[in-house]
């Protein structure tokens, strides 16, 4: 059995290293010949992501930082605690450095015999389609995304996400992540290190903002913070139609794009690898080769998952959108009230842990 996968990325190694543990050969065609990863990015990975890449994926502990406790805040609701999830014994989720799980999993693929990397100019239909059982498309600019994966749910935020990595003095215990709803946007504080946390400040509209400012007054604990190189991005969200083409699977941001407020971006890709494993499986282990019907079954699986959580977290930010555009904290302290509730406290971890289950 044979596939291949269009782009080079996060997602399309990590789909790769899936497979060939499988014993799936795997090209991945790239027109790259280069594929700079930012520096300045970092991803979120819930505890249940964690162990399914350790246990199918690849052992990453020695990349993690693992965050024990996250804690809410609002700027109407005079910069106090909403509320909180803590987990005193393990881990909520765990913060990785976007360029560092890029290089062990290419490193992991490098000189495996189950595994090519091709350079190409163009990709054309008809040839892939006969050469694969499966076709995966993870590049939002190819060939197959223009022709078949053009009908999607956007939405654009008109928002600029800055990123960055700022040290500080050294904390002894760094593992407290923390996001406060501004005035003009989220702000998280997501540390990597003692010493080291990454900054994601989603900003509305054009404003001319000092950020190294802003970022210092909602600061809570760091002292004599240096900032590194701020990378920049327009904020937008997507949810693809139709999920394949015959043996053609779209995967990873060509199915959906959602607001990083919620850190859960890359989990929901995970949770697709995860589900598309199982189809898998269920396959291989009957002696059937791959097809088209891993496609239909997988859009079956996780299209309507996918849709509810993206508009889940979609809500969350509107929410408090709207409560900052009419200055008012009629919203963030009725949260606050209900989110001591232990019972909801407990379905909303295990919401942002596992996703969807139905």
């Amino acid at each position: 059995m044979k596939v291949c996968i269009i782009g080079i990325g996060l997602t399309s190694l990590a789909l790769a290293k899936t497979l060939v543990n499988k014993g799936i050969y795997v090209d991945i065609f790239t027109n790259k010949y280069s594929n700079k990863i930012d520096k300045q990015r970092t991803i979120g990975i819930s505890k249940a992501n964690v162990e399914f890449f350790n246990k199918n994926i690849l052992k990453i502990d020695k990349l993690l930082w693992k965050i024990k406790k996250i804690e809410i805040y609002s700027q109407n609701h005079n910069n106090k605690e909403m509320f909180n999830f803590e987990n005193k014994n393990d881990q909520l989720f765990s913060i990785v450095k976007n360029h560092e799980l890029y290089k062990l999993l290419n490193l992991s693929l490098k000189g495996n015999s189950l595994f090519n990397l091709k350079r190409i100019n163009k990709t054309k239909d008809s040839s892939f389609q006969k050469k694969y059982n499966l076709v995966f498309n993870c590049d939002v600019n190819s060939f197959f995304s223009k022709k078949y994966f053009y009908k999607k749910i956007n939405k654009n935020y008109n928002s600029i996400a800055h990123t960055m990595i700022i040290n500080h003095d050294k904390l002894s215990n760094n593992d407290i992540a923390s996001q406060v709803f501004t005035e003009i946007g989220p702000l998280a504080f997501l540390p990597v290190s003692k010493n080291k946390t990454s900054i994601v400040y989603s900003v509305r509209g054009n404003k001319n903002i000092n950020l190294i400012d802003l970022i210092k007054k909602f600061n809570l604990k760091y002292s004599n913070i240096k900032v590194n190189k701020i990378s920049s991005f327009k904020l937008k969200s997507s949810n693809l139609r139709s999920y394949y083409f015959q043996n053609i699977l779209a995967f990873g941001d060509e199915l959906h794009k959602i607001h990083p407020l919620a850190g859960q971006g890359f989990n929901m890709t995970i949770r697709d690898i995860k589900e598309l494993l199982k189809l898998i499986k269920s396959k291989v282990d009957l002696g059937l080769d791959l097809d088209s019907s891993i496609c239909k079954n997988f859009e079956k699986k996780t299209k309507h998952k996918n849709y509810l959580f993206s508009r889940g977290v979609d809500f969350i930010y509107e929410a408090f959108s709207f409560e900052s555009k009419m200055k008012n904290s009629l919203l963030s302290n009725s949260i606050s009230v209900i989110g001591k509730n232990k019972y909801l406290n407990k379905f909303l971890v295990k919401f942002a842990d596992e996703g969807i289950i139905i």
